[in-house]
């Protein structure tokens, strides 16, 4: 009895093994799927037109297909108000992070560096965070007094804020995300990882020269 009950136990084991390997298979495929594009620059859809995601993760929209951002509005981390909507004839850079992230930390500087030199310089850029999942305001403080942001930053502890962004469209859908508007207060580009100074100025620097 124990001989051929053995062999049925190993093709449950192999059957369990296969099952295992496929929901991992199937996993990779759903995170892959995720993805904007698949990094070589090929457009993908999005509500509003389509959007190129190039090698770095930066995706942008051409002019003529952009999306009107959504009304962001509410009380800042400094007890003030904001509302992004007023700020229409200037590109916007919106930059959605909170105190517990890492890439959060990482990329602070280069945000506190970039703000600071295109105000210093007059240009038509409004800075403005979105600080989330934060349960206190005074983490956030302490943040943005430890990198140096002078810029607000819209106080959204729940991610309501994020959620008015359309589906389908280039919405801030990781932690850190940076979105630029332009002068119309259109979606025009967004990434979804940490980015360094140059990245940044190459988010920004087109829509700038844009009539």
């Amino acid at each position: 009895m124990s001989l051929s009950r053995a062999p049925r136990r190993r093709s449950t084991s192999g059957r369990r093994a296969l099952l295992l390997t496929a929901a991992t298979v199937a996993g990779l495929m759903t995170l892959t799927a995720c993805n904007d594009s698949d990094g070589g620059g090929k457009p993908s859809g999005g509500s509003g037109g389509n959007y190129v995601t190039g090698k770095g993760g930066i995706s942008t929209v051409a002019a003529g297909e952009r999306t009107e951002a959504p009304k962001l509005d509410g009380e800042t981390v400094d007890g003030k108000t904001l509302d992004t909507t007023e700020l229409k004839g200037k590109v916007v850079v919106l930059n959605v992070w909170g105190s517990w992230c890492p890439p959060c930390r990482a990329e602070a500087p280069y945000f506190a560096k970039v703000s600071q030199e295109m105000a210093d310089a007059g240009k038509d850029v409004a800075f403005v965070g979105i600080n989330t999942r934060d349960t206190s305001k005074q983490n956030a403080t302490a943040f943005e007094e430890s990198y140096g942001i002078t810029y607000p930053s819209l106080y959204d502890p729940a991610g309501k804020l994020i959620l008015r962004f359309p589906k389908g469209t280039l919405n801030p859908s990781a932690i850190p995300s940076t979105i630029i508007l332009d002068k119309q207060g259109r979606i025009a580009a967004r990434t979804l990882v940490a980015v360094n100074e140059e990245q940044l100025r190459s988010m920004i620097d087109p829509l700038l020269a844009e009539k």
